[in-house]
Parts: structure tokens; C-alpha cells; sequence
């Protein structure tokens, strides 16, 4: 298997990047105001006019392209793939054990606490909700072995046939099978994960600039005319109220996003390499990087806590988007939520960062059935979220959904050694 002597800094500048961009997104487009007990919720990005901007700051292609070259390098480089398999699943399934943990008391102590019913239950959905990347990641980490044998068989014709199966599906949603579109939970963002294996090889990292720019043009010429004149809407996120979603379940546009997206950032390559060689940056890069789980899965807790003292506190209420003083209170409430975040990490980002079990990986048929486990119970958390009803029992509640996830992280985590003793 081949080697690299160096990490690529190109592909960290970028990841950092898109979890900047992620939980940038997230602080500052919530609309918020409490009144008789209700939490109003309302998204700035559904401003007139602005939807656009979701063209740049809905970050996931970036994520998952990355994920996909930084998983063939490491892949190629490891002497085994079922040790490679183990390291990855572990590295992603352990996090969220104390996440989950605390989320399934938490709505209950709320409610002790006297809180009202309808801002816990938004609170339990809305940690929830962002587990549906980690979910989807863990299917796109257990198929990168096989996936990367296609590859290098059929090249770029491997995210040709996903893309192509991606806009069947979508063929089959807007004639009235809506929920078939969420099958392209895998056939989009499997072929996005696939670009990023044919980058890891030099196909892409090879392109000249002009022909980035080239190909940054034609992804988002497409979205604009899949925009223009298909069933797709102006934005690349979800809206209230919206009748249709480009993201749940995600459509086959986000594939020509994502090419217009990977383009540009293979455009700016040069200048981000740059960037990632300044001494504040390189610090940077070096918390960031090991901690980028972490980081993806407490950023909500700490929005939903600067919620709770703020809005529901203190009768804070979001001013009107675009504003002044939205402006001037945006970074006012990013700062909070940034502190509370550093603070979370200090406490739960060592579940990512700490070293794993000694001896050899579990079986491959256990490792697979880990990451079935623990996709499964991700996905049902991302649907049905943390709140129970009151009086619910546990088979209405997110206790079933996590209990798979918490399977699912032992059987990855367990050794060869362990399994037999």
C-alpha cells in the first residue's frame, strides 16, 4: 500500500473550515423569542433574499468530500483494514456516549426544574437532529473498503453511477413517493465521499486553477439551473414551512453544489495551503483537527444552554435579521455560545482524543454489526430526538435509539483479546 509522508494541509484548512462554517451557521440563524411559555423559533436564513447564501454556507459536501480523501489516505496507509475500520468506528461512536447520556436525563431534570413542556421538547429535537451526519458518516466509513476497490477500478465513474442513482431517486420523490428520497441519504452523500477519494489520488488535486474556476462554474451553473427550472428550491437548507427540502432528505442538486463547492476550494488551494502555515492558524488547525467530532456534537448543547439563560431567562428575543441590531447582538451571542463550547470540550472532548484499547481489532462480521448498530440508533435519535412525552413509556422515548448507539461503540471499541477472554 502507498504512503504519505505529510499530512495535506490543503484538506485541514478545509475541514476546520467547514465546522467553523457549520457552527456558524447554527448560532446565528436561529430567530428566537419566548412568550406564555412557548419558544417561537424562526430561521434568518428564510429572510427575503437570502437563501442564496446557503449555497456557501451549507458546508456538508465539504465535510463529507474531505472525509472521503482523508479516509483513502489513511486507508491506504494502514496494513489492515479491519484495524483501520476499528480505529475509525471508535473514534466516531465514543463521543457520543456522553452526549447521549446526558440528554436522555436531561429533559426529565428540565421539567423537575419547572420548565415548560413545548422548549424542552424543541430542545430534545434539536440535539437530536444533527445526529443524522454522524449516522450517515458511519455507512460512508463502513463501505470506504469496498469503496475504495471500485475506485480504483472505474475511477470517477464510480460517483457517475451513484449521481445518476441519486437523480432516479429524486425522479421517483416529486412524483409523489416522497419518502424514497431519503435513499439518497446514501447515493448523495456516498458520491460526494467518493470525490474526495478521487482528490486523495491526484486526480483532482492535480487540476490547474483555471480549471477548478471551470469546474467551480460548471457545479454552480447546474444547481442554478436545476433551481430555475426543476422542482428544487433556492435554498440548500430546510425552511419553515417550506413544502420541500434540498437537505431532509437530501436531493440530487446538492451533488452539483458540491462540485461547484469543491471547485472553488481547489481554486483557492494555494492561498489556503498559505493560510495553514501561519503560526495562529497551524495552533489552531492542531485544536481543531483532533477534536472535530466533538466539536460537531456539543455546539448545539452550548446554543441550546445560551437559549435557555438568555430567551427563556432573561426574555431576550433574536431583533429582526439584517438589522442593526442583529448585527451588533450576532456577536455578542456567538461569543456566549463559543465560551460554553471551549468549556464543554474540556470536559467531553477526551472521549474523542483519548488513546483506544490495546490488541488486536474485533472481528470484521463485529465491526460491521457495530456500524449497523450504531448508524441505526443515530438515525433514530436524529428523528425522533431526546424528549419523551410526559408519561410515555421507554419504547416512545430515545432510551432504544441509544442503547443501539452504546452497543454499537462497545462492539467497536472491544478487542480481539476481550472477545475471546
Amino acid at each position: 500500500m502507498r504512503t504519505t509522508p505529510q499530512r495535506d494541509t490543503f484538506l485541514d484548512v478545509v475541514r476546520a473550515g467547514a465546522i467553523i462554517a457549520v457552527i456558524s451557521q447554527h448560532w446565528l440563524m436561529p430567530v428566537l423569542s419566548y412568550s406564555g411559555g412557548h419558544l417561537a423559533t424562526g430561521n434568518a436564513l428564510a429572510t427575503p433574499g437570502w437563501a442564496p447564501i446557503t449555497w456557501l454556507s451549507n458546508v456538508m459536501p465539504l465535510v463529507f468530500f474531505t472525509g472521503g480523501a482523508a479516509n483513502l489516505l489513511s486507508f491506504d496507509r494502514t496494513t489492515s483494514a479491519r484495524t483501520w475500520l476499528a480505529g475509525r468506528l471508535g473514534r466516531l461512536l465514543l463521543p457520543v456516549l456522553p452526549l447521549a447520556a446526558i440528554w436522555l436525563a436531561a429533559p426529565a431534570l428540565l421539567r423537575d426544574f419547572g420548565a415548560p413542556e413545548q422548549p424542552v421538547e424543541v430542545a430534545g429535537a434539536i440535539a437530536g437532529q444533527l445526529l443524522w451526519f454522524l449516522g450517515v458518516y458511519l455507512l460512508t466509513v463502513l463501505a470506504t473498503p469496498l469503496m475504495a476497490a471500485a475506485h480504483r477500478r472505474w475511477g470517477l465513474a464510480v460517483p457517475a453511477v451513484l449521481g445518476l442513482a441519486a437523480v432516479g431517486v429524486d425522479v421517483v420523490r416529486f412524483t409523489g413517493f416522497g419518502l424514497a428520497g431519503y435513499v439518497n441519504a446514501v447515493f448523495v452523500w456516498l458520491a460526494v465521499h467518493q470525490l474526495g477519494f478521487a482528490y486523495a489520488d491526484g486526480r483532482l488535486g492535480a487540476l490547474s486553477r483555471r480549471r477548478a474556476l471551470g469546474l467551480a462554474g460548471a457545479g454552480f451553473g447546474v444547481t442554478a439551473l436545476a433551481v430555475a427550472f426543476g422542482p428544487y428550491p433556492v435554498s440548500m437548507i430546510g425552511m419553515p414551512g417550506a413544502p420541500v427540502s434540498n437537505m431532509s432528505p437530501p436531493s440530487a442538486v446538492l451533488l452539483s453544489l458540491a462540485v461547484g463547492q469543491i471547485g472553488l476550494a481547489l481554486a483557492l488551494r494555494p492561498q489556503l495551503r498559505a493560510l495553514a502555515a501561519r503560526p495562529a492558524a497551524a495552533v489552531a488547525l492542531r485544536e481543531i483537527g483532533p477534536r472535530f467530532m466533538s466539536i460537531y456534537l456539543w455546539h448545539m448543547p452550548a446554543l441550546v444552554i445560551v437559549t435557555g439563560v438568555s430567551v427563556l431567562g432573561f426574555g431576550y428575543a433574536t431583533p429582526e435579521p439584517g438589522t442593526l441590531r442583529w448585527l451588533a447582538a450576532a456577536p455578542l451571542w456567538f461569543a456566549a455560545a463559543a465560551a460554553l463550547l471551549v468549556l464543554l470540550l474540556r470536559v467531553f472532548g477526551r472521549f474523542e482524543t483519548q488513546s483506544r484499547p490495546a490488541g488486536p481489532p474485533a472481528p470484521t462480521a463485529q465491526l460491521v454489526v457495530a456500524a449497523l448498530l450504531g448508524s441505526t440508533g443515530l438515525l433514530g435519535l436524529a428523528a425522533h430526538g431526546f424528549t419523551t412525552p410526559p408519561g410515555g413509556g421507554v419504547l416512545q422515548s430515545a432510551v432504544p435509539w441509544a442503547v443501539l448507539v452504546g452497543v454499537g461503540a462497545l462492539l467497536a471499541t472491544r478487542t480481539r483479546a476481550a472477545v475471546r477472554a
